[in-house]
């Protein structure tokens, strides 16, 4: 099922939305839906999951991983970038400082 590491993502999205947000589990849910997309081999996907987990990373002062896991998607795209996801991938780069 190809959509599965979107529903995984968002899961993660809605428990860091939460007051008392699960980071941890969060992170898991955001983990296994980049290594699913990965394996589909879905580009997308997989940028949208690594995205959620760099900022997650990047709030909790792990800019330097964040950005590495961001950079490699990102410079994998050719083309499509006034798309609201690689503008999104650009601004985090250039926020963590690639």
């Amino acid at each position: 099922m190809y959509y599965v590491p979107e529903i995984l993502r968002l899961a993660a999205e809605g428990l860091l939305a939460r007051p008392m947000s699960d980071a941890s589990r969060a992170e898991g849910h955001l983990i296994e839906a980049l290594e699913i997309a990965r394996g589909q081999e879905a580009k997308f996907w997989e940028l949208r999951a690594s995205l959620a987990l760099a900022r997650l990373w990047s709030s909790q002062g792990r800019r330097a991983e964040a950005a590495t896991l961001v950079a490699p998607i990102y410079g994998w795209f050719t083309e499509g970038f006034d798309t609201l996801d690689l503008k999104e991938a650009k601004t985090l780069l250039d926020e963590l400082g690639q």
